[in-house]
């Protein structure tokens, strides 16, 4: 896969807006960059993260229920800590600060529950084409995936709903890089659209339905 930076961003949802920036610029450190509109009354507010971004998506409206995704925690990495330290944000996403280096972590982990090892060993490893220093381990540029348990995940086919939901892997051509992980057995989540002249992106599926975009940024390739 050829990325267009070294990082994979995550994303969620909430209707919490002011809690949540509260929690993630005041009690994680994190900063922020711009906010977005997506349309259909929501937002999304961007915060550096050790070169990804968290995108903290607000929706005015009342998100749908849904059961929680595969994204069962984010790691960041944190200097100056001298152990681990758990958190959770206002909806009650978890999050794990941790010293630069801790099990491999020098950014940020995205830590997967999952139905099927062995399933999801293929799909990150064939599929999207990451390389796997370890077993469950599988790395894009400086961001680390890592599968952290195994147990019964339910499919969920709205991603805008509360809690972690996404995550995005920036790349040169969006368009390419969609048809490779379809022809190498990825499931497809949305074709490819065009956000005007910012950003040409799609989605993926992982083999438990979490969403995957794959993102053409103008301001990171210079083209759509």
């Amino acid at each position: 896969m050829d990325l267009a930076k070294p990082h994979m961003d995550v994303g969620l949802f909430t209707n919490r807006r002011d809690e949540q920036l509260h929690f993630w610029q005041q009690t994680i450190g994190l900063e922020y960059d711009h906010m977005g509109k997506l349309g259909g009354g929501m937002q999304q507010l961007r915060h550096h993260m050790n070169g990804s971004i968290l995108k903290v998506n607000h929706a005015r409206d009342p998100l749908p229920p849904a059961p929680p995704s595969g994204i069962a925690r984010v790691r960041i990495a944190r200097p100056g800590l001298a152990e681990p330290r758990e958190l959770a944000d206002p909806d009650g996403n978890r999050v794990l600060l941790a010293p630069p280096g801790h099990e491999g972590v020098v950014g940020i982990a995205i830590e997967l529950a999952v139905n099927n090892r062995d399933a999801h060993d293929r799909f990150w490893r064939h599929a999207m084409q990451f390389d796997s220093p370890a077993p469950g381990v599988y790395v894009c540029g400086d961001t680390r995936v890592m599968i952290v348990e195994e147990r019964k995940v339910e499919r969920c086919d709205d991603w805008r709903a509360r809690g972690w939901r996404y995550t995005t892997v920036q790349i040169r051509d969006c368009v390419a890089e969609h048809a490779g992980v379809l022809a190498r057995g990825g499931e497809e989540g949305r074709p490819p659209m065009l956000l005007g002249d910012t950003v040409r992106y799609s989605f993926v599926r992982d083999p438990d339905g979490n969403f995957i975009e794959l993102s053409q940024r103008a301001s990171l390739v210079g083209h759509l």
